[in-house]
């Protein structure tokens, strides 16, 4: 009997949480645009001289990315911890279609990035760049459709994009860190240890981690390890039961989901749209045609497009076909084509990682016109297909 409001409380924080993403995407996607005409208008210089203003020890741009960031990662973490443990992750059944999409969906387009890069060493240190999903452009694509593409088939993409992001976490961590300060790492793991006594010991509040956790920030950003790592390791300490081997706390009593519900708005609403801000505006001028052909936006633009068709599409068409797993209920393969090319949408997380791959503002600006190209392909061919092949199979 207990089961029953236990799931009716995880559809409705995923039902939260997809609305939530759906129109911090809309936004995601206005502020874009706003950013790419800001950095073609007169009002260019300020835009790019603003963001390169000095704040205290960093620039306005490194305190977006570095810190305004580890909340969006503080956030990302809540949300793996929560549907691994108590959600459409909890169960490996539930886990194996959209894991191994994301798998797919993050190797392909890997692929296609080396190889049109192949004969670049140094090109290559961006092969990353492709593989990420972003879930507020995604989610926020597929909510304009409405009912017309079933529920199951968006909690198939949040499922997966969730992944994407655990996925994206992990190659930061270990491809994209700088040299490595010992005494600092030292301190984080001290400090790391204390977050984890905390949830040992139950303890309920949530200033504690909150305290730590900005501790945590500055030793890892002193440490060389990304200083967004920070937020993911601290939510993965935020207790989400209150004692061991009883049914989940109400809503309002677990630290997790009360944290969760807290951050959720800032950061679809804020943080997100304040960072894509910051880093989509890309100024073409001087930009000739023979920059959309290079092979370092080719690689990025058709890993988007391609590669994740081919990696999530290609996955769950064999996962199918053997037996190992079922197509989202309602759902048909024109639907779960769609869907698969909005997984090329590749913003947020996508920008984040060619930020740290390339440090030269020039390499940088063919990263964003490859991942709006790729983008804004993807995001239109799969909302065609999700037009075409919209209405609920009978």
């Amino acid at each position: 009997m207990s089961s029953t409001p236990s799931k009716g409380r995880i559809q409705s924080t995923l039902r939260h949480f997809l609305n939530n993403e759906a129109s911090g995407g809309v936004i995601l996607m206005i502020v874009a645009v706003l950013a790419i005409i800001t950095a073609n208008s007169p009002f260019a210089e300020a835009y790019f001289h603003v963001l390169h203003v000095y704040v205290g020890p960093l620039s306005l741009q490194h305190w977006i990315n570095d810190a305004l960031m580890a909340v969006f990662f503080l956030l990302v973490g809540l949300e793996i911890k929560r549907e691994m443990l108590d959600g459409q992750l909890s169960t490996w059944s539930r886990r194996i279609l959209p894991g191994a999409a994301a798998a797919g969906g993050m190797l392909f387009p890997a692929l296609f990035y080396v190889f049109f890069n192949r004969h670049d060493p140094s090109a290559l240190r961006g092969w990353a760049i492709p593989t990420a999903t972003d879930i507020a452009f995604a989610l926020g694509v597929i909510s304009l459709f409405g009912s017309r593409v079933p529920a199951s088939l968006k909690i198939f993409l949040a499922a997966l994009a969730i992944i994407d992001d655990l996925g994206a976490v992990i190659v930061i961590a270990l491809f994209y860190t700088a040299d490595l300060n010992l005494m600092a790492l030292a301190g984080s793991a001290i400090v790391l240890g204390n977050l984890i006594i905390f949830n040992r010991m139950k303890v309920k509040a949530l200033w504690p981690y909150l305290v730590l956790g900005a501790v945590l920030w500055v030793l890892v950003f002193a440490s060389g390890v990304h200083a967004t790592l920070a937020g993911v390791m601290l939510a993965l300490t935020i207790p989400l039961k209150l004692t061991p081997g009883t049914p989940e706390a109400p809503h309002a009593e677990s630290p997790l989901h009360k944290l969760e519900h807290v951050l959720h708005k800032p950061v679809a609403f804020v943080i997100v749209p304040i960072f894509g801000f910051a880093n989509a505006g890309v100024s073409f001028a001087g930009v000739t045609a023979g920059v959309f052909s290079e092979p370092l936006t080719m690689g990025v633009a058709v890993g988007l497009i391609l590669g994740k068709l081919i990696g999530v599409l290609g996955t769950v068409l064999l996962l199918v076909k053997l037996g190992v797993a079922d197509l989202p209920a309602k759902a048909s393969w024109g639907q779960m084509t769609g869907v698969a090319l909005l997984c090329g949408i590749g913003f947020t997380m996508s920008l984040f990682i060619g930020l740290l791959a390339f440090n030269d503002t020039a390499v940088q600006d063919h990263v964003k016109i490859g991942i709006l190209m790729g983008s804004v392909a993807a995001g239109t061919v799969g909302s065609i297909c999700l037009t075409v092949f919209g209405h609920k199979p009978t």
